[in-house]
C-alpha cells in the first residue's frame, strides 16, 4: 500500500510553493464560482420576464385574447371601469401596447438601469393588478376540495403572478442598485 508524504510546510521548498500557489478554500471558490454566475442569472431573468411580456403582449391583438380578458376584466372593481371607456377589444389593444412597452423596458435593463427599474416597478404594479384578479373572479377557488384548493384557470394562473412579481421586484431592485453604482 502505498502512502502519501508529508509535506513539512514550514521547509523552503513549501514555502516557495505556497507563495506561488496559496491555498484557496472551499468558500473563497464557491464565492468566485457564484460571483461569475450573477451576469448570467441576471440576464436571464430580465430576458425571460421580457419574452413573457412579448408574448403575452403580442397576444393582446388577438380577438381570443382580448375575449379570454372579459371574465377578468368585467368583475375587477380595479379595471371594471376600462370597458365605459373602451371596447372589450381596444382595452385589449391598449393593454398590449402597454405588456410591450414593458418588456422593452425590462430587456433594455440590461444596459440602462434606469429603463430596467421603471420596467421593473411597473412590471410589478401590473402583477399586483393581476393577482386582485384572485379575489374577484368567479370560479378561482375549488369548493369541492376546500381552501387551500384552487381551480388550474383562472386559480393557478393567476398565481403563478406571484413568481412573475417576484422576478419584477427583483430587477426594479437591481436596475436601481446598478443605477446607483453609476
Amino acid at each position: 500500500m502505498a502512502t502519501i508524504p508529508s509535506v513539512d510546510r514550514n521547509s523552503p521548498a513549501a514555502e516557495a510553493t505556497f507563495a506561488v500557489h496559496p491555498p484557496v478554500s472551499y468558500a473563497t471558490v464557491l464565492d468566485r464560482g457564484l460571483a461569475s454566475t450573477e451576469p448570467l442569472t441576471r440576464a436571464g431573468l430580465y430576458l425571460s420576464l421580457a419574452v413573457i411580456y412579448f408574448w403575452f403582449g403580442g397576444m393582446k391583438f388577438t380577438g381570443y385574447e382580448a375575449q379570454g380578458l372579459v371574465p377578468l376584466v368585467s368583475n375587477s372593481p380595479l379595471l371594471r371601469w376600462f370597458y365605459d371607456i373602451f371596447s372589450v377589444r381596444g382595452f385589449s389593444t391598449f393593454l398590449g401596447f402597454l405588456e410591450l412597452s414593458i418588456g422593452l423596458l425590462v430587456l433594455a435593463g440590461l444596459v440602462r438601469p434606469l429603463a430596467g427599474a421603471l420596467g421593473g416597478l411597473l412590471s410589478a404594479g401590473l402583477f399586483v393588478t393581476t393577482l386582485s384578479f384572485m379575489a374577484s373572479t368567479a370560479g378561482v377557488f375549488e369548493p369541492t376540495l376546500g381552501f387551500p384548493a384552487i381551480t388550474v384557470a383562472p386559480g393557478q394562473f393567476l398565481l403563478k403572478d406571484v413568481g412573475l412579481l417576484a422576478v419584477s421586484l427583483w430587477i426594479a431592485t437591481d436596475a436601481a442598485r446598478r443605477l446607483r453604482a453609476q
